[in-house]
């Protein structure tokens, strides 16, 4: 696997908003950026992929949980240097709407932990700022 640090261009990433019996999926990201905080599951596309597909295999690789990406709901950058403003990281991430299929969350890969939260319980984790804008405007938290 290709590391996203120090990049010679921008990575393209993609994300799965996966919601079961009214909770959502949710890692607890292993690495950087956001080591340590809540977010969807994702990552990047491979050379020859789909975003879909890519989203559908990076859900599965984390935490195997079987989906179908849906409608694009949110984008958007990170870009974070390092101390001497280097580029340290620069994803655009693509982040779907998806079926739930099968799977219960087993956390895998880059994931410190994988899990179905309530909307109620996503209120009281430490999600990643961008997490939290999502699930706002998609209406899951409040």
């Amino acid at each position: 696997m290709v590391s996203g640090k120090y990049p010679q261009q921008p990575v393209i990433a993609v994300g799965a908003v996966v919601v079961h019996k009214n909770r959502i999926l949710l890692i607890r990201r292993g690495k950087e950026p956001a080591k340590g905080e809540w977010a969807i599951p994702g990552g990047r596309v491979e050379l020859g992929e789909t975003m879909r597909e890519a989203a559908a295999r990076e859900i599965m690789e984390e935490t195997c949980v079987s989906i179908r990406p849906e409608e694009l709901v949110y984008f958007f950058e990170t870009i974070q240097p390092d101390p001497d403003g280097r580029i340290r990281f620069h994803y655009t991430i693509f982040d779907f709407m998806a079926e739930y299929l099968a799977g219960e969350p087993n956390p895998r890969d880059d994931a410190m932990d994988a899990r179905w939260v309530s909307a109620e319980d996503a209120n009281t984790y430490n999600l990643n700022t961008k997490t939290r804008d999502l699930l706002n405007r998609i209406g899951f938290i409040s």
